[in-house]
C-alpha cells in the first residue's frame, strides 16, 4: 500500500468525499494523490463538495417502527428539492437509515454518520447518494423511542409523528386511537402533552406576557386583584387548550377532549414526537428569470 490513513483523510477533505472511495482511488492511483483527485473526478464523486454550500430544505420525514411496535423512529433527511425527495433511491436511503437508528440507537447525527451501512458507513454513503443525484442532501436529525409506539406520516413526509403509550397498544381499537391521537399532533402541532409538562419557566413567560395584555387593556385598569386574578386563570385555561395536546378539543369529535376520548379506549399517552420537513430551516428561493438567464450564458 503506497498511501497512508493520513493521505485517505487529506484525499476527503480536498474532494468531500468519502473514506472508502477515498481509500479505493488511493488504491487505484498507487497514492498519488492528484490522480487519485482526477480519479474521484472522473467517477463523479468529488462533485459532492461542491454542493455542500447550497441550501437543502426539502426532502422527507420517515417514521419506522419495529413489526412489533416496540422501538419507533423519525428521521428526517432533507434535500434541495422536492423532485429529489420523491427519488426511489433516496427514499430507500432514508429507511436503511432510519433502520440504522433502531438497531444501533445512535447518540446523535454525527455518531449516526459514522455507524455502517452496507459495505460502507452512513455519511459515505449519503456522500455517494449526494455525488449520484447532483444535490446536496443532509442527514438533519432523527428521534428514537422505545416503548409502545405508534406513527403517523402526514402529505407523503411533510410532517412525521410517534405517540408512545403507557400499556401495550394489544387491539385495533387502542391502536388506531392511538393513531387518532398522532393525526391530532400532525394537524395541530401542540407545544405539550398535558398541562402538567408544560416547564415552568414557559409557563412563567406566558403568564408575564398574559398579564401585560391585560395590563394593556384601560377597561381593566380599575378592576379589583381578584378580578384580574380571574382573567388570569381564564387565559392561562386557554393557553393549555390550545397548546397541549390532552386539553385540546379532539378534532374528530368538538364534544370532547382528547383526553377522554383516549381514556374511552383504554390508553393513556405518556410522549410524542413531531417533526416537520424544513421547519426552521432557510428556504430556497428560485429567481425564474435569473435561472433561465444563467442558462442561456
Amino acid at each position: 500500500m503506497n498511501f497512508t490513513a493520513q493521505d485517505v483523510k487529506e484525499l476527503r477533505e480536498k474532494t468531500g468525499c468519502g473514506m472508502m472511495d477515498c481509500k479505493k482511488a488511493l488504491s487505484e492511483t498507487n497514492g498519488d494523490m492528484d490522480k487519485a483527485i482526477d480519479f474521484l473526478r472522473e467517477k463523479g464523486l468529488a462533485t459532492a463538495q461542491k454542493k455542500s454550500g447550497r441550501i437543502a430544505s426539502e426532502g422527507i420525514v420517515k417514521a419506522y417502527l419495529t413489526d412489533d411496535k416496540k422501538i419507533g423512529v423519525l428521521v428526517e433527511v432533507n434535500s434541495e428539492t422536492d423532485f429529489v425527495a420523491k427519488n426511489d433511491e433516496f427514499q430507500s436511503f432514508v429507511e436503511e437509515v432510519a433502520k440504522v437508528v433502531v438497531e444501533k440507537a445512535p447518540a446523535d447525527v454525527e455518531a449516526l454518520k459514522a455507524l455502517p451501512l452496507g459495505d460502507s458507513t452512513v455519511g459515505d454513503a449519503l456522500t455517494a447518494l449526494i455525488a449520484k443525484i447532483g444535490e446536496n442532501m443532509n442527514i438533519r436529525r432523527f428521534s428514537r423511542i422505545e416503548g409502545n409506539v405508534c406513527s403517523y406520516t402526514h402529505g407523503g413526509g411533510r410532517i412525521g409523528v410517534l405517540v408512545e403509550a403507557e400499556a401495550a397498544l394489544d387491539s385495533e381499537e387502542k391502536y388506531e386511537a392511538a393513531r387518532d391521537a398522532a393525526m391530532q399532533i400532525a394537524a395541530i402541532n401542540p407545544l405539550y402533552l398535558s398541562q402538567e409538562t408544560v416547564p415552568a419557566e414557559d409557563l412563567e413567560k406566558e403568564k408575564g406576557i398574559l398579564m401585560a395584555q391585560i395590563k394593556e387593556d384601560p377597561k381593566n385598569a380599575s378592576k379589583p386583584d381578584a378580578i384580574i386574578e380571574k382573567m388570569m386563570i381564564g387565559k392561562i385555561n386557554k393557553f393549555y387548550e390550545q397548546n397541549c395536546l390532552l386539553q385540546q378539543e379532539f378534532v374528530k369529535d368538538n364534544d370532547q377532549k382528547v383526553s377522554k376520548y383516549l381514556e374511552s379506549k383504554g390508553v393513556k399517552l405518556v410522549n410524542f414526537v413531531r417533526f416537520e420537513k424544513g421547519e426552521g430551516l432557510e428556504k430556497k428561493e428560485d429567481n425564474f428569470a435569473d435561472e433561465v438567464a444563467s442558462m442561456i450564458k
